[in-house]
């Protein structure tokens, strides 16, 4: 049987069936919440139980949620299932005026090995068509078997002909086998975008503190571009995070912005380098590189991309240094059953 939900100080309210989560009752409803990865493991789609019960798959809390905020009411909609009415607090704070995503065919433009393992993908849209994003949103590829793929859109919005993608290799990953071993430029592609709640936040003045492991550098990239082109000065700080020097593939894109732009600064972070690298720069976790530059994150907002794993340990660490909640954006990725990049984006 079907289950009331309704949003607190608002007169929205929808239907969630036993069977499917809050977040996609919400969309099926055409009812707008915020959201990124849609797997629990980002935490985008926090919102606040004001009464009413909900379940978890396996009665496991998604790995974004902290036990503090389990007990204050907090729940993933991307991952809960009602079992009764519900009503729900949303962050309202958010700007939802997103654009709604659509399906576009695209061709293989230009692939490019910036890494060992890692390629640039430039696809072009039909003349008459484009697909609005926000600088930080993700797409799907939507693959003939009915799968799809998801992956973050690294070039700005005002470059409207094209989209840029970042396509790390993964052993056992069928697209990624692809793009790595047959694709050809002018294939084509079906799009499906834009998609999640992880974009930059043009209207605020907080310093901002950019996160990135190894291809969760893809929407920083767009981001940081987007602040360029429209004149944004507040400061931003990217920090880019690879297990070796390798994964800070383009490198050297991040010192041109340094050298052109005095507000933005770029700190790489290599975990573990090689015996025979030259690396002279920081080491570590590029999580705690953050904490030991910027120990009082009260007046700062942080958007973090990157695997699961960091971006749950980067906002743990960040909010206990004093970060809001509400100023920490999450984009985690994660992988299909077959090995295969499926973000998200939550």
């Amino acid at each position: 049987m079907p289950f009331t939900v309704t949003l607190a100080h608002s007169n929205v309210h929808f239907q969630a069936q036993e069977n499917e989560t809050l977040l996609d009752a919400a969309l099926r409803a055409g009812v707008e919440l915020p959201y990124g990865c849609r797997n629990g493991a980002c935490g985008s789609c926090r919102a606040r139980l004001v009464s009413g019960a909900v379940r978890y798959p396996l009665d496991l809390v998604p790995p974004a949620l902290r036990p503090d905020e389990v007990g204050d009411g907090a729940v993933l909609v991307c991952s809960a299932f009602a079992t009764e009415d519900l009503v729900l607090e949303v962050n309202t704070t958010q700007d939802h005026e997103l654009p709604p995503p659509r399906i576009v065919p695209a061709r293989v433009e230009q692939i490019e090995h910036v890494s060992p393992d890692v390629m640039r993908l430039r696809l072009k849209l039909p003349e008459t068509v484009r697909m609005p994003f926000r600088a930080g949103q993700y797409l799907n590829i939507l693959l003939r078997d009915g799968k799809r793929r998801a992956f973050s859109i690294a070039n700005a919005p005002h470059d409207d002909e094209f989209i840029e993608l970042h396509v790390r290799y993964i052993k056992g990953g069928e697209f990624s086998a692809h793009v790595f071993a047959d694709m050809k430029e002018r294939e084509i592609l079906r799009l499906e975008g834009p998609l999640g709640d992880f974009y930059l936040r043009e209207g605020s003045s907080r310093p901002a503190l950019l996160v990135g492991g190894g291809t969760g550098f893809a929407p920083l990239k767009a981001m940081i571009e987007h602040a360029i082109y429209i004149g944004l000065g507040k400061p931003l700080h990217l920090y880019w995070g690879g297990r070796t020097e390798s994964d800070i593939y383009l490198r050297e894109l991040a010192e041109h912005w340094v050298a052109s732009h005095p507000h933005i600064q770029f700190t790489p972070v290599v975990e573990d380098p090689l015996p025979e690298s030259s690396w002279v720069g920081r080491t570590g976790l590029v999580t705690h590189a953050v904490v030991e530059d910027y120990p009082d994150l009260r007046a700062h907002e942080v958007y973090a991309s990157g695997p699961p794993a960091m971006v749950e340990a980067a906002a743990r660490l960040y909010i206990s240094h004093g970060l809001s909640a509400d100023h920490m954006f999450n984009d985690a990725f994660t992988f299909a059953h077959d090995g295969s990049p499926q973000q998200k984006q939550a």
